[in-house]
């Protein structure tokens, strides 16, 4: 009689054991499905688990699971929705931009003067551009083209890949007369450089590991009067003593040799070889590509 009753309770043991695994089963089933049953919003770097409420020609609005408030995306940022139902939606606004990995990919950069086609998206610097003909003969159009070339050359060096002009001054040839002397075409743009989508700070973070000596191997310069912008292989001793994640921009603080004014850098791009810094000085911006 006692053995049957300890094969009993061992019986009973393994019952309970087995109803307890079902149950933690069925749990985390019902978790799957329930995550399965949420919208994903894709917006540049990171993935919205939610349910989409509303889809706006600027915004789209949606709610967290068990959650009422309602969260804004701008379109500009959105690439594309995947519905809980299996279908996907994606958005011109945001792959319309192109990428912009080094400052040669300047031609990648857009231009505009209507704000809403920013909105959403990451401010990463003021720019701006002079251009002026060398005669009265000089082309006018050829004067503006060198300046927004010139404009896109300089957001390229810190990795924005779009800019809102906020003032633009074009003046033609002037032909001098008795009182008065001649002056050339002249073109004049300032704006604000952004992006869609910044460098990964964790990945660059890993990308470098816990090193914090590297070399500078080339740097692009162009000043408010160049007509273009200079390339120089260098060798110059580069030292990081922090990095900052400044709202998604991630700001360096080290010392470049030769540079003893400046010791704040933007990351403009990064890769398996090498990243690039950027920033201004004196009116004259520059880039400079480290090696990893």
């Amino acid at each position: 009689m006692q053995q049957t009753s300890q094969y009993g309770h061992n019986n009973r043991s393994s019952n309970y054991g087995a109803k307890a695994l079902f149950i933690l089963a069925l749990f985390f089933t019902f978790n799957s499905a329930t995550y399965a049953q949420t919208d994903t919003v894709i917006s540049n770097n990171q993935k919205i688990a939610c349910s989409i409420k509303e889809i706006t020609p600027d915004a789209v609005k949606y709610t967290f699971p068990g959650e009422d408030v309602i969260n804004t995306v701008y379109k500009n940022t959105v690439q594309k929705i995947i519905f809980k139902s299996g279908r996907v939606q994606t958005f011109a606004e945001a792959t319309s931009y192109k990428s912009v990995l080094n400052v040669m990919d300047y031609n990648n950069v857009t231009t505009t003067m209507v704000e809403s086609e920013v909105r959403g998206l990451f401010k990463l610097n003021d720019v701006s551009s002079k251009s002026k003909g060398t005669t009265v003969y000089s082309s006018q159009e050829r004067v503006k083209d060198r300046a927004y070339r010139k404009l896109k050359i300089q957001a390229a060096m810190f990795g924005a890949n779009i800019v809102l002009l906020t003032n633009q001054r074009t003046e033609g040839n002037k032909y001098g007369g008795y009182f008065s002397s001649s002056s050339t075409a002249e073109t004049n743009l300032t704006g604000i450089a952004y992006s869609n989508q910044l460098p990964d700070y964790e990945k660059f973070k890993a990308s470098i590991g816990s090193n914090t000596n590297f070399t500078a191997i080339k740097r692009f310069e162009l000043g408010a009067s160049d007509s273009d912008v200079s390339q120089d292989d260098v060798n110059k001793p580069f030292t990081i003593s922090k990095i900052t994640n400044d709202n998604g921009i991630t700001i360096i603080e080290g010392r470049l040799k030769g540079e003893n004014d400046v010791y704040l850098f933007q990351l403009a791009n990064f890769n398996n070889d090498s990243f690039a810094i950027a920033y201004k000085y004196k009116g004259a911006a520059y880039n400079y590509i480290i090696k990893i």
